[in-house]
């Protein structure tokens, strides 16, 4: 009987704690999501910035965590929380796309022209070593 009780118990916490959940705000989930790979990558399936970030670390040996946001129920909300956090001008009704949105080792390092300069002016590597993605 006891064993039971446990396990009805058990059950009824899960219950409780997945509404909560539910709750995250999305910029809480932005922060999750970016905490938990080293290389996270927000991106658009369709846009080939994305498509050029991705090849970029793909080709250096990095695997980042890609969460596309036209195949997310919430990446419009996402996509105004990634754009706040890059600015109030690209947060402003109207502006261009944000993506793709960059975070290595949990940090934001910003959209392609962030990531594209830290690649050519030779901070990418060492940031990629620095959160465990690259081990060269």
């Amino acid at each position: 009987m006891q064993y039971g009780a446990a396990a009805e118990q058990a059950w009824y916490t899960q219950a409780v704690v997945a509404p909560a959940a539910a709750a995250e705000t999305a910029a809480e989930r932005v922060e999750r999501l970016a905490s938990e790979s080293a290389v996270v990558v927000f991106s658009v399936s369709t846009c080939c910035m994305c498509h050029a970030v991705k090849r970029l670390f793909c080709g250096m040996g990095v695997h980042p965590a890609v969460h596309e946001l036209d195949l997310d129920p919430r990446g419009r909300e996402l996509e105004r929380a990634l754009a706040c956090l890059l600015g109030a001008a690209a947060a402003a009704p109207g502006a261009a796309p944000v993506v793709p949105v960059v975070f290595i080792g949990g940090r934001l390092v910003g959209a392609m022209d962030r990531v594209m300069a830290a690649h050519i002016n030779g901070s990418l590597v060492p940031l990629l070593k620095e959160a465990g993605a690259l081990w060269l």
